[in-house]
């Protein structure tokens, strides 16, 4: 079939379809996620390389950041917990975990208090010319995402302060970051990653599909 063309994708379309999508996939194998390796022939090709992979090992690389975060914090509970919130939160970013997450933790509330259950409800949205006026916004409890990703972030920064100091955690992170782009600059793009079932799933949660 006819493969995907990533150099007429934005960074920016790559970010807000990682929003978007389902993250409930299971991670790559191990033997697909190290295999055929080679480093890209041009600047644009590595652009585009970069971006397919970051879409197509979302779920890998997410894994790779809690695994550096816990192995440089393995001897700081505290710490860990710390990654654990962060993780979170960075969770919370994406549309389908938080409807989920929202889903789940007002069904397991109101087995307790059906009242507060109804009370954790999103509040009712406006529909103008048959679509939600805030499409965008996305609810927790009753609140909109962006307080959890807050009170979560502050969290971890308490516990990160407190148990081991910011920098160290901050050198933990880039470390994982920097194992992700380097990862994603030589693993050449799978096959599946080119073809078009992939590409239907990249475009359907793309805003600006139809200009592709």
């Amino acid at each position: 079939g006819e493969s995907m063309d990533w150099e007429n994708v934005a960074a920016e379309d790559v970010i807000e379809a990682l929003r978007e999508v389902e993250w409930s996939t299971p991670p790559r194998s191990f033997g697909e996620f190290f295999s055929r390796f080679a480093f890209p022939r041009s600047f644009s090709k590595w652009k585009s390389r970069l971006k397919c992979n970051l879409y197509y090992y979302r779920t890998n690389y997410f894994i790779l950041v809690i695994l550096v975060l816990g192995l440089a914090l393995i001897t700081r509970p505290l710490a860990i917990l710390g990654a654990a919130f962060t993780a979170l939160s960075l969770a919370f970013l994406n549309d389908s975990f938080a409807a989920s997450f929202n889903e789940k933790f007002i069904r397991t509330i109101r087995l307790f208090s059906p009242h507060l259950a109804a009370k954790m409800r999103p509040p009712h949205m406006p529909v103008i010319r048959g679509r939600s006026a805030a499409r965008k916004t996305v609810y927790v409890c009753g609140k909109p995402r962006w307080v959890f990703v807050v009170t979560f972030l502050t969290a971890s920064l308490v516990m990160w302060f407190s148990s081991c100091g910011l920098l160290w955690v901050l050198y933990a992170f880039l470390t994982s970051l920097a194992l992700i782009i380097v990862h994603a600059s030589v693993r050449t793009p799978n096959l599946k990653a080119r073809l078009n079932t992939f590409r239907e799933e990249f475009r359907a949660v793309w805003r600006n599909y139809s200009e592709l």
